[in-house]
């Protein structure tokens, strides 16, 4: 039986009215023409607004990846469109692209992606070096203890733990002030007390700094800290739960793959 789109456990309705941190209407994303083409994405819709946490969860294949990168402007859609604080991606040129996603976006990806040979705070501090912007001690001490890694800020990151290096990884993400902080999977290289930790410490990111959080997530445990799950099934939304416990979680993704 062909799935439908969204249906919500709680309001699905979207206040048009208030900009969103990252949002897409009717974002299909097709790989290949004809009889071979193959579509990821089949008109997906969705609004984050600012300081809410919405984890994406699905199947293997149901498209997670794909929408991620569509809304975080690092790919294009076939057809619909995405935005970043009101912005239309479509019609930025590469160069105007890039300057939105260094000023508004945050990344926190699951293999860490820090530079070896930078120590933590070195890592942390990076996008802002990068983009000659002004560095601020005190925000720089501020992220850091925020991120619990006041006594790892000398070390490199073979001297951390995967927690701890997750940890930079999400301070140099907060360090810019993004509008909007994708993580990919930030919980998938980890073990469990680690990835509760870090779940936690997202959550923590939305509660202090008003931080919105879009993830893609594997990890039922999520449902501790996000205020929304949307449920992603062969490239459409398909369901939305709100405060659920994580064997909910659990039952409704195995429902989506049985």
């Amino acid at each position: 039986m062909a799935l439908e789109p969204v249906i919500s456990e709680r309001s699905a309705v979207v206040d048009v009215g208030r900009v969103a941190a990252v949002s897409a209407e009717d974002v299909v994303r097709r790989y290949g023409e004809g009889e071979t083409a193959v579509e990821a994405l089949r008109g997906v819709s969705l609004s984050v607004a600012r300081g809410e946490l919405v984890a994406v969860m699905g199947p293997s294949g149901s498209g997670k990846s794909t929408l991620l990168h569509i809304l975080a402007g690092l790919d294009k859609p076939t057809l619909g469109e995405a935005f970043i604080d009101g912005v239309a991606l479509s019609g930025l040129h590469d160069q105007d692209l890039t300057l939105l996603r260094r000023q508004k976006v945050g990344f926190v990806f699951q293999f860490f992606n820090l530079l070896p040979m930078l120590s933590a705070e070195q890592n942390v501090v990076l996008p802002l070096k990068l983009a000659g912007e002004t560095i601020d001690p005190r925000w720089v001490d501020e992220v850091i203890a925020k991120v619990g890694l006041g006594d790892r800020r000398e070390h490199r990151p073979a001297e951390l733990s995967g927690g701890q290096q997750q940890r930079v990884a999400i301070g140099r993400a907060l360090i810019t002030r993004p509008s909007i902080l994708f993580a990919d999977e930030p919980t998938g290289n980890l073990d469990s007390k680690a990835g509760r930790e870090i779940l936690e410490l997202l959550r923590s990111c939305v509660a202090d700094y008003g931080q919105t959080i879009l993830t893609v997530t594997h990890e039922p445990r999520v449902s501790a800290v996000a205020d929304r799950i949307l449920l992603l099934a062969d490239g459409l939304i398909v369901r939305e739960l709100g405060h659920v416990s994580s064997g909910e979680v659990r039952s409704a993704i195995d429902a989506l793959e049985g």
